[in-house]
């Protein structure tokens, strides 16, 4: 329920002003002007029949609305009737020169195949130069776009494509190469990158990941992020500090003003401290559309602490949207927008009831206000996060609760370390010192809670998920006012942990007892664990294409020790895990195959290795290690890799096909490792003398039609384990391949979770987790 001290005249004419900029984007200009139409027609009936409050507030959302219809038109016109749109859908190649509006963002990819994981590609928006002007969005190699400027022009060739639609993008530029000419970047953007830089290289004091998140916690740079920490802060629900935010903002000018009174100057200069604090952060920041963004809600945020929560807030946040929409229409159809907007509103509305609540019940102002704030935000913004994300987490609130301590003294540490660093690089250092246990405190809570099990309950996605998700969440707002029903929902509770916790104890166990190995479900990728014959210690083949989940695949198993771990090849989905595994675990090596490829993917091996201090070594055809109650063989590749004259990269093909090939000897059987090998490799197994035949055979290449049935049948295998990802772009796993293992037990990471294959006194048994990962989201 909204207090009645909040003024709420504003509200309806922001919400029209934002339904007009959301026509516009989606349903193009002519919707648009017919939206001005109905906002004249609205405004005209205010004048004409109205009186009072409730005509006063329909004449000023029809004229807002018909001012954004005209500022709505005036973007979408233009970009629909450009004369790149029709080059665009034809596919044509142009030339153009156009401003850069922002930083060039990497484009992070998980790796998959022969892919490296981060980034090869950038996305930058620019500003036409040329009449008739408009947006475009450049699609650019990393290595020679990365280090471009706001607001310096390039000239760049491309091959056009049309934009996804829901902005006023005029076409997309995909660029092969490096800018045909740049031009200089203005002064203060140079000077703003001069510190951001300054700041990068004093938190390399810091181990690397700290040292990636600082940048970005305190200014957006996210650069030197580590894709680990990213996807655990996304788990966590700690995703909003990776970005300029309000809260930033608030930070900022709120030391500002701290520092002022302490200082007992006055209220106007504490207040114009403060604007040039605001003003100077958003340069550092890059004035960039989200950024100034963030501006605004900082100063809604703040004016809302300095008020008291109470007054003009949620006029002023209700005047920032419409301003913002009628600057950047563009704005409406973003999902920061939108959690800005909710988590500001939540702040100014809910939070101060509900710690005003917990303070009438003895909770110290302290700690109401800290349980508040992010209880508030979170829930505001729960129904977008699960209409995006199509779950609702049950760790976001406590793992918010955490972090919010830290963040606000981070931040402080971050900014001055920033500006101290363009005059003396040790005290900036010193300032980073001060920041590394906060930013190391921020990087625990997201492991922690990422790493909760079942932590993400499921729910409908989209629009209908989330305005259903909303409509739950103001029922029970609104009951909970009610003694009784909060008695009944105690009572719910407790019914449902004493009803889930039987059933979760009554779920098969995991690990199954005896397991031998298990192909773990780490999405598109192959990860395999082989048990040793003492507790905690098993074999790794293959990581997978990302760290959270063969870290995780091993945590369930209870493996600590890794004698080695062994890289089939160098594909990233078989070694994108790599580094977190070396992070988490006492490993004894490292093993390759013979061939090096691709490059990039034998120096990042090498690099980790080197880092983590574990010896690098190379398997070939004929060895044999050994372990209690484990064996391996190396099978293939049958011969060494030819001399390699050429830089030019390898075929995927020729890297799959020299795939080590491994034969291990477990308590449950003989199980065949294949890797990737394709058809090739098969063939010349199949032609040599090499036994093939296996109790369990790991399906090549992810179950991909590039598998000889012949191959499969000389395995002869009881069991099949195909490790492929739910959803995958490939077809896998084949419908050829699962055909030629009829009559064999097949068990699938997509739709099993992890298995195993066990021991029993009975012989070989097989196991599954059951909860397989969800397909990515695109």
């Amino acid at each position: 329920m909204i207090p009645a001290q909040l003024d709420i005249r504003l509200v309806p004419a922001a919400v029209a002003v934002w339904a007009v900029a959301l026509v516009g984007l989606h349903l193009g200009w002519l919707a648009t002007v017919l939206c001005g139409v109905l906002a004249a027609a609205f405004a005209f009936l205010a004048v004409w029949r109205g009186t009072g409050a409730w005509a006063n507030g329909l004449l000023a959302a029809s004229v807002l609305a018909g001012a954004a219809a005209v500022v709505v038109t005036s973007h979408a016109l233009p970009a629909a009737t450009h004369p790149l749109r029709e080059l665009a859908s034809k596919g044509a190649t142009a030339t153009i020169r156009a401003t850069l509006s922002e930083d060039p963002r990497p484009l992070r990819t998980k790796g998959y195949a022969g892919r490296p994981a981060g980034a090869d590609q950038v996305a930058v928006r620019a500003r036409l130069s040329d009449e008739p002007g408009g947006s475009v969005l450049l699609l650019a190699p990393a290595v020679a776009w990365s280090a471009l400027l706001p607001e310096q022009e390039v000239t760049a060739t491309g091959a056009l494509i049309m934009p996804r639609g829901g902005d006023f993008t005029v076409a997309v530029l995909r660029v092969r190469g490096p800018p045909i000419a740049v031009g200089p970047a203005p002064s203060w953007q140079t000077a703003a990158d001069g510190v951001r830089a300054g700041l990068r290289d004093a938190a390399k004091v810091l181990s690397p990941e700290l040292a990636g998140l600082l940048p970005a916690l305190v200014v957006g740079d996210t650069a030197g992020l580590s894709p680990r920490v990213v996807e655990e802060f996304r788990l966590s629900g700690l995703a909003h500090l990776l970005a300029v935010s309000g809260a930033n903002l608030a930070i900022v000018c709120g030391a500002v003003l701290l520092l002022f009174r302490l200082l007992t100057a006055g209220p106007r200069l504490s207040g114009l401290a403060a604007v040039l604090a605001l003003v100077g952060f958003v340069v550092l920041a890059r004035p960039e559309p989200s950024v100034l963004r963030a501006a605004v809600m900082g100063g809604v945020t703040l004016l809302a602490l300095v008020l008291g929560r109470k007054g003009s807030a949620i006029p002023a946040l209700a005047g920032a949207v419409i301003v913002l929409l009628l600057f950047d229409p563009g704005l409406a159809n973003t999902a920061g927008f939108a959690l800005s907007v909710l988590a500001t509103a939540a702040l100014v509305i809910l939070a101060p009831r509900w710690a005003a609540a917990l303070r009438d019940r003895g909770v110290p102002v302290g700690l109401a206000e800290a349980i508040a704030v992010p209880a508030a935000a979170q829930l505001a913004t729960a129904p977008l996060i699960a209409a995006l994300s199509g779950e609702i987490s049950l760790v976001a609130i406590p793992a918010n609760l955490l972090a919010a301590p830290v963040v606000a003294p981070a931040t402080v540490f971050g900014v001055l370390a920033a500006l101290v660093s363009t005059v003396h690089e040790g005290a900036a250092e010193l300032l980073v010192h001060l920041a590394g246990p906060e930013v190391w405190w921020l990087i625990t809570v997201g492991r922690r809670a990422a790493a909760v099990p079942d932590s993400g309950v499921p729910w409908p996605s989209g629009v209908l998920g989330g305005l259903l998700l909303a409509a739950l969440l103001v029922v029970v707002v609104l009951l909970l006012r009610s003694r009784r029903f909060r008695i009944v929902l105690v009572l719910g509770v407790v019914v449902l942990v004493l009803t889930a916790v039987p059933v979760k104890l009554l779920k098969p166990q995991w690990p199954a007892d005896g397991w031998a190995a298990v192909a773990c479900d780490v999405g598109q990728g192959d990860a395999v664990v082989l048990a040793v014959a003492e507790p905690g210690r098993a074999v790794l083949v293959d990581t997978g294409p990302e760290p959270l989940a063969v870290n995780a695949c091993l945590d369930r198993l209870g493996v600590d020790r890794v004698p080695v771990v062994v890289l089939s090849h160098l594909h990233a989905d078989h070694i994108g895990g790599l580094a977190a595994v070396l992070a988490e675990r006492s490993v004894g090596a490292v093993a390759v195959g013979p061939l090096r490829e691709p490059a990039w993917a034998m120096k990042e091996v090498r690099d980790t290795v080197a880092a983590a201090g574990v010896p690098l070594i190379e398997l070939s055809r004929g060895q044999r290690l050994e372990w209690p109650g484990l064996a391996l063989e190396v099978l293939a590749p049958l011969r060494s890799p030819a001399p390699r004259t050429s830089e030019t990269p390898l075929p995927g093909t020729v890297v799959n096909d020299a795939s080590l090939v491994l034969r291990a000897h477990t308590p449950a059987g003989r199980m065949l490792l294949t890797g990737d090998i394709e058809l090739a490799t098969q063939a010349e197994l199949l032609a040599s003398t090499v036994d093939v035949s296996a109790d369990v055979l790991k399906v090549p290449h992810h179950g991909s039609r590039y598998s000889l049935p012949r191959f499969l049948g000389a395995v002869r295998p009881r069991v099949a384990l195909i490790c492929v990802g739910a959803g995958n772009d490939y077809g896998h796993p084949s419908p050829l391949v699962l055909h030629s293992l009829a009559g064999v037990r097949v068990l699938r990471t997509d739709l099993d979770g992890d298995v195993a294959v066990l021991a029993t006194r009975d012989g070989l048994a097989t196991a599954r987790r059951g909860e397989p990962r969800p397909p990515p989201r695109r």
